[in-house]
Protein backbone atom coordinates (compact mmCIF):
# COMPACT_ATOMS: atom_id res chain seq x y z
CA UNK A 1 0.00 0.00 0.00
CA UNK A 2 1.68 3.18 -1.17
CA UNK A 3 -0.65 5.59 0.57
CA UNK A 4 -3.80 5.25 2.60
CA UNK A 5 -7.05 6.20 0.88
CA UNK A 6 -7.73 9.80 1.84
CA UNK A 7 -11.23 8.97 3.07
CA UNK A 8 -9.73 6.73 5.78
CA UNK A 9 -8.41 9.83 7.52
CA UNK A 10 -11.69 11.74 7.54
CA UNK A 11 -15.40 10.97 7.52
CA UNK A 12 -16.20 12.12 4.02
CA UNK A 13 -18.97 11.00 1.65
CA UNK A 14 -17.21 7.80 0.54
CA UNK A 15 -16.50 6.77 4.13
CA UNK A 16 -20.18 7.28 5.01
CA UNK A 17 -21.19 5.26 1.95
CA UNK A 18 -19.06 2.34 3.14
CA UNK A 19 -20.11 2.60 6.78
CA UNK A 20 -22.80 -0.13 6.59
CA UNK A 21 -20.17 -2.61 5.38
CA UNK A 22 -17.86 -1.39 8.14
CA UNK A 23 -20.56 -2.03 10.75
CA UNK A 24 -20.98 -5.57 9.41
CA UNK A 25 -17.23 -6.09 9.63
CA UNK A 26 -17.29 -4.76 13.21
CA UNK A 27 -20.01 -7.28 14.11
CA UNK A 28 -17.94 -10.14 12.64
CA UNK A 29 -14.86 -8.98 14.60
CA UNK A 30 -16.88 -8.77 17.82
CA UNK A 31 -18.41 -12.19 17.25
CA UNK A 32 -15.04 -13.78 16.65
CA UNK A 33 -13.59 -12.22 19.81
CA UNK A 34 -16.62 -13.45 21.77
CA UNK A 35 -16.23 -16.99 20.47
CA UNK A 36 -12.63 -17.09 21.71
CA UNK A 37 -13.44 -15.24 24.94
CA UNK A 38 -16.28 -17.64 25.77
CA UNK A 39 -14.17 -20.71 25.08
CA UNK A 40 -16.27 -21.91 22.14
CA UNK A 41 -13.15 -21.45 20.05
CA UNK A 42 -9.89 -22.18 21.83
CA UNK A 43 -6.38 -20.83 21.57
CA UNK A 44 -3.72 -23.51 21.38
CA UNK A 45 -1.28 -23.95 24.26
CA UNK A 46 2.47 -23.30 24.18
CA UNK A 47 5.06 -24.02 26.89
CA UNK A 48 6.57 -20.51 26.87
CA UNK A 49 4.98 -17.05 27.09
CA UNK A 50 4.12 -15.14 23.91
CA UNK A 51 4.30 -11.39 23.28
CA UNK A 52 2.19 -10.30 20.32
CA UNK A 53 3.17 -7.05 18.59
CA UNK A 54 0.67 -5.83 16.03
CA UNK A 55 -1.40 -3.11 14.43
CA UNK A 56 -4.97 -2.03 14.92
CA UNK A 57 -4.39 0.57 12.18
CA UNK A 58 -3.89 -1.12 8.81
CA UNK A 59 -0.58 -0.46 7.06
CA UNK A 60 2.89 0.43 8.26
CA UNK A 61 3.19 2.01 11.69
CA UNK A 62 6.76 1.00 12.56
CA UNK A 63 6.03 -2.44 13.94
CA UNK A 64 9.16 -4.12 12.54
CA UNK A 65 11.67 -1.72 14.18
CA UNK A 66 9.78 -2.18 17.45
CA UNK A 67 9.98 -5.99 17.19
CA UNK A 68 13.73 -5.69 16.65
CA UNK A 69 14.04 -3.38 19.67
CA UNK A 70 11.94 -5.71 21.82
CA UNK A 71 13.91 -8.83 20.90
CA UNK A 72 17.17 -7.07 21.74
CA UNK A 73 15.76 -5.74 25.00
CA UNK A 74 14.59 -9.20 26.06
CA UNK A 75 18.00 -10.69 25.20
CA UNK A 76 19.76 -7.94 27.17
CA UNK A 77 17.57 -8.81 30.16
CA UNK A 78 18.78 -12.41 30.06
CA UNK A 79 15.98 -14.02 28.06
CA UNK A 80 16.35 -16.18 24.95
CA UNK A 81 13.69 -14.85 22.57
CA UNK A 82 12.52 -16.39 19.33
CA UNK A 83 10.34 -14.67 16.74
CA UNK A 84 7.45 -15.83 14.59
CA UNK A 85 5.86 -13.98 11.70
CA UNK A 86 3.39 -14.55 8.90
CA UNK A 87 6.05 -13.65 6.34
CA UNK A 88 4.11 -11.30 4.07
CA UNK A 89 4.99 -11.92 0.43
CA UNK A 90 6.60 -15.27 1.21
CA UNK A 91 5.44 -18.77 0.35
CA UNK A 92 3.21 -19.08 3.43
CA UNK A 93 4.76 -22.41 4.44
CA UNK A 94 6.13 -22.91 7.95
CA UNK A 95 9.90 -22.60 7.76
CA UNK A 96 12.88 -21.14 9.56
CA UNK A 97 14.34 -17.87 8.29
CA UNK A 98 18.04 -17.07 8.14
CA UNK A 99 19.66 -13.65 7.56
CA UNK A 100 20.52 -14.70 3.99
CA UNK A 101 17.13 -16.27 3.18
CA UNK A 102 15.43 -15.12 -0.01
CA UNK A 103 12.79 -12.48 0.69
CA UNK A 104 10.55 -14.00 -1.97
CA UNK A 105 10.44 -17.23 -0.01
CA UNK A 106 10.36 -16.01 3.59
CA UNK A 107 9.10 -12.40 3.36
CA UNK A 108 11.11 -9.20 3.59
CA UNK A 109 10.40 -8.27 7.21
CA UNK A 110 11.30 -11.68 8.73
CA UNK A 111 14.62 -11.71 6.84
CA UNK A 112 15.37 -8.20 8.13
CA UNK A 113 14.42 -9.20 11.70
CA UNK A 114 16.65 -12.29 11.55
CA UNK A 115 19.53 -10.17 10.27
CA UNK A 116 19.16 -7.38 12.83
CA UNK A 117 18.44 -9.46 15.95
CA UNK A 118 20.39 -12.68 15.50
CA UNK A 119 17.38 -14.45 17.03
CA UNK A 120 15.78 -17.59 15.61
CA UNK A 121 12.88 -16.68 13.30
CA UNK A 122 10.16 -18.92 11.87
CA UNK A 123 7.44 -17.84 9.45
CA UNK A 124 4.10 -19.35 8.53
CA UNK A 125 0.48 -18.40 8.02
CA UNK A 126 -0.35 -20.74 10.92
CA UNK A 127 1.46 -18.96 13.73
CA UNK A 128 0.83 -21.75 16.23
CA UNK A 129 2.59 -24.19 13.89
CA UNK A 130 5.36 -21.61 13.42
CA UNK A 131 5.78 -21.32 17.19
CA UNK A 132 5.95 -25.08 17.63
CA UNK A 133 8.60 -25.45 14.91
CA UNK A 134 10.55 -22.61 16.51
CA UNK A 135 10.58 -24.38 19.88
CA UNK A 136 11.38 -27.74 18.29
CA UNK A 137 14.40 -26.29 16.46
CA UNK A 138 15.51 -24.10 19.37
CA UNK A 139 14.45 -25.64 22.70
CA UNK A 140 16.35 -23.00 24.70
CA UNK A 141 13.88 -20.27 23.75
CA UNK A 142 12.01 -18.99 26.81
CA UNK A 143 9.80 -16.29 25.24
CA UNK A 144 8.27 -15.89 21.78
CA UNK A 145 7.68 -12.54 20.08
CA UNK A 146 5.00 -12.62 17.40
CA UNK A 147 5.54 -10.07 14.65
CA UNK A 148 1.91 -9.16 13.93
CA UNK A 149 -0.91 -11.44 14.99
CA UNK A 150 -3.14 -9.34 17.25
CA UNK A 151 -6.11 -10.75 15.35
CA UNK A 152 -4.72 -14.32 15.17
CA UNK A 153 -6.56 -15.53 18.28
CA UNK A 154 -5.56 -19.19 17.90
CA UNK A 155 -2.16 -18.03 19.07
CA UNK A 156 -2.06 -17.75 22.89
CA UNK A 157 -0.54 -14.58 24.27
CA UNK A 158 0.50 -13.24 27.65
CA UNK A 159 1.27 -9.70 26.47
CA UNK A 160 -0.32 -7.66 23.67
CA UNK A 161 1.36 -4.54 22.28
CA UNK A 162 -0.31 -2.34 19.67
CA UNK A 163 1.82 0.04 17.59
CA UNK A 164 0.36 3.26 16.17
CA UNK A 165 1.93 6.25 14.46
CA UNK A 166 1.03 9.94 14.31
CA UNK A 167 -2.04 9.19 12.17
CA UNK A 168 -3.61 7.69 15.28
CA UNK A 169 -6.87 5.91 14.45
CA UNK A 170 -7.62 7.86 11.27
CA UNK A 171 -11.35 8.49 11.03
CA UNK A 172 -11.95 5.95 13.79
CA UNK A 173 -13.97 3.51 11.67
CA UNK A 174 -13.25 -0.10 10.81
CA UNK A 175 -12.50 -1.42 7.34
CA UNK A 176 -13.55 -0.62 4.68
CA UNK A 177 -14.93 2.77 5.77
CA UNK A 178 -11.82 3.42 7.88
CA UNK A 179 -8.33 2.08 8.50
CA UNK A 180 -8.96 -0.02 11.61
CA UNK A 181 -8.87 -3.82 11.82
CA UNK A 182 -10.54 -3.76 15.22
CA UNK A 183 -12.12 -1.05 17.38
CA UNK A 184 -9.57 1.51 18.57
CA UNK A 185 -10.42 0.79 22.20
CA UNK A 186 -9.71 -2.96 22.05
CA UNK A 187 -8.00 -4.16 25.20
CA UNK A 188 -4.21 -4.44 25.07
CA UNK A 189 -1.39 -4.34 27.58
CA UNK A 190 0.79 -1.64 26.05
CA UNK A 191 0.39 1.03 23.40
CA UNK A 192 3.36 2.36 21.46
CA UNK A 193 3.17 5.43 19.21
CA UNK A 194 5.81 5.88 16.56
CA UNK A 195 6.87 9.52 16.39
CA UNK A 196 4.81 11.07 19.19
CA UNK A 197 3.66 10.68 22.76
CA UNK A 198 0.00 11.01 21.75
CA UNK A 199 -1.98 10.48 18.56
CA UNK A 200 -5.58 11.27 17.49
CA UNK A 201 -8.03 8.70 18.81
CA UNK A 202 -5.47 6.71 20.83
CA UNK A 203 -6.59 6.77 24.46
CA UNK A 204 -4.77 5.78 27.61
CA UNK A 205 -1.09 5.58 28.46
CA UNK A 206 1.21 5.30 25.47
CA UNK A 207 4.96 4.93 25.03
CA UNK A 208 6.71 7.12 22.49
CA UNK A 209 9.00 5.46 19.96
CA UNK A 210 11.42 7.35 17.76
CA UNK A 211 13.34 5.97 14.79
CA UNK A 212 16.94 7.11 14.62
CA UNK A 213 18.89 6.77 11.34
CA UNK A 214 22.44 5.41 11.47
CA UNK A 215 25.34 5.58 9.03
CA UNK A 216 24.36 4.48 5.54
CA UNK A 217 25.97 1.38 4.03
CA UNK A 218 26.46 0.61 0.36
CA UNK A 219 24.37 -2.22 -1.03
CA UNK A 220 27.12 -3.27 -3.47
CA UNK A 221 29.75 -3.27 -0.69
CA UNK A 222 28.15 -3.52 2.78
CA UNK A 223 31.49 -2.85 4.46
CA UNK A 224 31.42 0.73 3.13
CA UNK A 225 29.65 2.97 5.64
CA UNK A 226 29.29 6.71 5.72
CA UNK A 227 27.36 9.39 7.66
CA UNK A 228 24.35 10.49 5.67
CA UNK A 229 25.26 14.17 5.68
CA UNK A 230 28.73 13.45 4.30
CA UNK A 231 27.45 10.93 1.75
CA UNK A 232 24.83 13.28 0.32
CA UNK A 233 26.71 16.60 0.48
CA UNK A 234 26.78 18.30 -2.92
CA UNK A 235 25.14 15.37 -4.73
CA UNK A 236 21.83 14.71 -6.41
CA UNK A 237 19.95 12.35 -4.11
CA UNK A 238 16.92 10.13 -4.61
CA UNK A 239 15.16 8.61 -1.59
CA UNK A 240 12.92 5.62 -2.22
CA UNK A 241 10.80 3.50 0.11
CA UNK A 242 8.56 0.50 -0.47
CA UNK A 243 7.04 0.44 3.01
CA UNK A 244 3.56 0.92 4.41
CA UNK A 245 4.08 4.62 5.07
CA UNK A 246 6.88 5.94 2.79
CA UNK A 247 6.32 9.50 4.03
CA UNK A 248 7.76 8.52 7.39
CA UNK A 249 11.09 7.59 5.75
CA UNK A 250 11.15 10.82 3.76
CA UNK A 251 10.25 12.93 6.80
CA UNK A 252 13.07 11.32 8.80
CA UNK A 253 15.62 12.20 6.10
CA UNK A 254 14.28 15.74 5.76
CA UNK A 255 14.45 16.21 9.53
CA UNK A 256 18.24 15.71 9.47
CA UNK A 257 18.61 18.30 6.72
CA UNK A 258 18.90 16.17 3.58
CA UNK A 259 17.60 17.43 0.24
CA UNK A 260 16.35 14.78 -2.18
CA UNK A 261 13.77 13.69 -4.71
CA UNK A 262 11.25 11.24 -3.24
CA UNK A 263 10.14 8.02 -4.95
CA UNK A 264 7.48 6.14 -2.95
CA UNK A 265 6.89 2.52 -3.97
CA UNK A 266 4.10 0.09 -3.01
CA UNK A 267 4.49 -1.68 0.33
CA UNK A 268 6.43 -4.95 -0.02
CA UNK A 269 7.51 -3.93 -3.53
CA UNK A 270 9.30 -6.99 -4.95
CA UNK A 271 11.95 -5.21 -7.09
CA UNK A 272 11.50 -7.72 -9.89
CA UNK A 273 12.08 -4.75 -12.17
CA UNK A 274 14.48 -1.88 -11.56
CA UNK A 275 12.60 1.30 -10.60
CA UNK A 276 15.86 3.28 -10.65
CA UNK A 277 16.81 2.55 -14.23
CA UNK A 278 17.48 5.82 -16.07
CA UNK A 279 17.38 7.92 -12.91
CA UNK A 280 20.01 10.71 -12.98
CA UNK A 281 20.70 10.86 -9.23
CA UNK A 282 24.20 10.07 -7.95
CA UNK A 283 23.00 8.64 -4.62
CA UNK A 284 19.88 6.53 -4.02
CA UNK A 285 18.82 6.02 -0.40
CA UNK A 286 16.67 2.98 0.36
CA UNK A 287 15.26 1.31 3.47
CA UNK A 288 16.65 -1.85 5.06
CA UNK A 289 13.42 -3.64 4.20
CA UNK A 290 13.89 -2.81 0.52
CA UNK A 291 17.57 -3.75 0.63
CA UNK A 292 16.60 -7.34 1.55
CA UNK A 293 14.82 -7.62 -1.81
CA UNK A 294 17.23 -5.51 -3.89
CA UNK A 295 20.09 -7.88 -3.13
CA UNK A 296 18.27 -10.58 -5.11
CA UNK A 297 18.29 -8.43 -8.28
CA UNK A 298 21.69 -8.47 -10.00
CA UNK A 299 21.23 -5.05 -11.57
CA UNK A 300 20.35 -3.51 -8.22
CA UNK A 301 22.81 -5.43 -6.09
CA UNK A 302 25.68 -4.11 -8.19
CA UNK A 303 24.45 -0.52 -8.44
CA UNK A 304 27.00 1.57 -6.51
CA UNK A 305 24.48 4.41 -6.17
CA UNK A 306 22.30 2.44 -3.75
CA UNK A 307 22.90 3.14 -0.07
CA UNK A 308 20.87 1.62 2.75
CA UNK A 309 19.67 3.75 5.67
CA UNK A 310 19.41 1.65 8.85
CA UNK A 311 17.04 2.81 11.57
CA UNK A 312 17.01 1.94 15.24
CA UNK A 313 13.97 2.26 17.49
CA UNK A 314 14.47 4.22 20.70
CA UNK A 315 12.10 3.85 23.66
CA UNK A 316 12.20 4.42 27.39
CA UNK A 317 13.99 1.62 29.22
CA UNK A 318 11.13 1.57 31.72
CA UNK A 319 8.95 -0.07 29.06
CA UNK A 320 11.26 -3.08 29.09
CA UNK A 321 10.79 -3.41 32.85
CA UNK A 322 7.02 -3.15 32.54
CA UNK A 323 6.95 -5.89 29.90
CA UNK A 324 9.20 -8.13 32.01
CA UNK A 325 6.94 -7.60 35.02
CA UNK A 326 3.93 -8.60 32.95
CA UNK A 327 5.73 -11.73 31.74
CA UNK A 328 6.63 -12.73 35.28
CA UNK A 329 3.02 -12.37 36.33
CA UNK A 330 1.59 -14.39 33.43
CA UNK A 331 2.26 -18.15 33.18
CA UNK A 332 2.28 -19.76 29.72
CA UNK A 333 -1.13 -20.57 28.27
Amino acid sequence: MNALPAFWLSRGPLAWLLLPVSLLFRAIVACRRWLYGSGMLRSRSLPVPVIVVGNVFVGGTGKTPFVIWLARALAAAGHHPGIISRGYGGSGSVEEVLPDSAAGQAGDEPVLIASRTGCPVVVGRDRVAAARLLLQRHPGIDVIVSDDGLQHYRLPRQVEIAVFDTRGTGNGWLLPAGPLREPAGRMRDFTVINGAATAPGVAGQAWRMSLEPGNAWQLADPQRRMPLALLCAGRQVLASAGIGNPARFFDMLAAIGLQFQALPLPDHYAFERNPFEGRPEEIILITEKDAVKCRGNTALNGDARLWVVPVTAALETSLTQRILERLRGSPPA
